[in-house]
């Protein structure tokens, strides 16, 4: 069996010919290209990535027939019919919650991998989560905010993925939710609408024969936010497969 060895720069050469021209007739020109550059060593990084996350962190797992993102797009609610992702991305998700990602889902915290030409990157953790979980996560972290802080303001976190995300609109709330005091002492934690931390990639290190190796010590780094997340949706940590 053939192992992951780096995205090529052909990858990323493709990724941006999409972007310019987003249509079936040009993709379907060029499949084989894609396959060839971006799915088969996408899989075959999700098979690395499954075996290291087996010594790391083992109940999570990364098979590539559920790992993977489609490349597709879900136009059905959107203004933009564009059908193509202009990116590729994975998931490394816990074995007990299950693939789901995102509002709708109901999985847990995970591991994120994204390649985009000047926007690739390495995340972790719980990206928009449904109310009810969220409201569980807040709870959570009133009752342990110490706990909590203890990981997201730890120094070498905060160098490193800058602390949680909250660029993105609708991540962090303008006030306190509803049924916890302004002046709460996790007040600054609660207007969080996801949970998640990232790094950027340069172009350089996204094709580079050590991607496996450097996304890895990030994942190591996220590991604790992702377990302390899963943790407080009941979702334990595990010693072995």
């Amino acid at each position: 069996m053939s192992a992951f060895t780096r995205f090529r720069p052909e990858a990323l050469t493709f990724l941006r010919g999409l972007k310019r021209h987003n249509a079936k007739p040009w993709f379907e020109e060029r499949r084989p290209t894609y396959e060839r550059e971006i799915l088969v060593p996408l899989k075959l990084l999700a098979e690395e990535l499954d075996v290291r996350f087996a010594k790391l962190a083992p109940e999570f797992v990364a098979p590539p027939k559920r790992a993977l993102f489609r490349i597709h797009r879900d136009v059905r609610f959107s203004h933009d019919k564009s059908p193509y992702k202009t990116h590729a991305a994975l998931w490394v998700f816990h074995r007990d919650a299950g693939r789901g990602v995102g509002r709708d889902a109901h999985g847990g915290a995970g591991f994120y991998f994204h390649l985009e030409p000047g926007a690739s990157m390495v995340a972790a953790g719980f990206w928009m989560p449904p109310r009810p979980l969220l409201g569980v996560l807040r709870e959570r972290i009133v009752d342990e905010q110490r706990a909590f802080e203890r990981i997201v303001k730890a120094p070498a976190f905060t160098k490193r993925f800058g602390g949680l995300s909250d660029e993105e609109a609708g991540v962090r709330l303008t006030r306190v939710p509803r049924g916890y005091a302004p002046d709460h002492p996790a007040a600054h934690w609660l207007r969080f609408n996801s949970f998640t931390a990232s790094r950027e990639m340069s172009d350089a290190d996204a094709t580079s024969a050590k991607l496996v190796d450097t996304i890895m010590k990030d994942y190591a780094a996220l590991l604790p936010l992702v377990r302390w997340l899963n943790g407080a949706l009941g979702f334990p940590a595990a010693k072995s497969r």
